[in-house]
């Protein structure tokens, strides 16, 4: 659960905005209720927010606004929010080849879980994982939600380069690699569609708040897709779910 807020400077020009002491979706709620009412409410001397699984990183102008005053006008903002009136995020739809060349940790993560890698690929397939964070590189997704039966541990010595678009499972978290990369997650598949794109608007399609909802798919559509990327032809499925959370 979420708790009474926690203030913390940052240096002179930010301070960090504490929520919770662990990784849980009602946190998660309250940290998207309140980017969107600083965002609405247009907070004078706010530059950028920053969510992360618990906490908010505020970055502002000290000449519009001191530390003391900014935790006074968040602390404000926090006790009126009404978190249930945030709306829902929308899912993004990522095809992902699992197994094979695509995935080639798979058959240690279903080793692991005691299962057969179609059971894995199932499990993993199988809900909608919200979006906690985005970090480590521009689009990189920490998602929650997985089923624990198929947590697996971290590489022991991680890979100098990851490819762009790989899936990956690190205990009990999966995630996307937008961008080529060193990393130790458990690779199970590979999605053609690019999160990061810095010649796109915008340049990252995931956000927090969101979801994404993995659909396996075979080598010929896999192909298709790549195809269509690489023309700028490609475009992402979003279900819109709108409404308040």
């Amino acid at each position: 659960m979420y708790s009474e807020p926690r203030f913390l400077p940052a240096g002179d020009q930010a301070l960090v905005m504490e929520l919770g002491d662990a990784i849980e979706e009602p946190c998660s709620m309250v940290i998207r209720s309140l980017v969107e009412s600083i965002s609405r409410e247009q907070v004078p001397g706010i530059r950028e927010t920053i969510p992360s699984y618990r906490s908010i990183l505020i970055i502002y102008d000290p000449m519009v606004s001191g530390f003391d005053e900014m935790v006074h006008t968040l602390a404000s903002l926090f006790s009126r929010l009404d978190v249930h009136a945030a709306a829902k995020g929308d899912i993004l739809v990522v095809p992902v080849l699992y197994g094979g060349e695509a995935g080639p940790d798979l058959p240690f993560v279903a080793e692991h879980a005691g299962m057969s890698e179609e059971d894995v690929i199932a499990l993993h397939a199988s809900r909608d994982y919200l979006i906690y964070m985005l970090g480590f590189t521009p689009g990189f997704t920490y998602l929650g939600g997985m089923d624990e039966r198929i947590a697996t541990p971290r590489l022991e010595r991680p890979r100098e380069r990851i490819p762009a678009g790989s899936v990956g499972i690190a205990g009990k978290q999966t995630g996307i690699y937008p961008i080529d990369s060193p990393g130790g997650w458990r690779l199970i598949g590979l999605t053609p569609i690019r999160l990061y794109d810095p010649h796109r608007d915008p340049p990252i399609l995931p956000s927090v708040g969101g979801y994404i909802r993995f659909r396996r798919i075979e080598e010929r559509e896999f192909s298709a897709i790549a195809g269509q990327v690489e023309r700028g032809e490609y475009q992402p499925e979003v279900i819109r779910q709108g409404g308040a959370a």
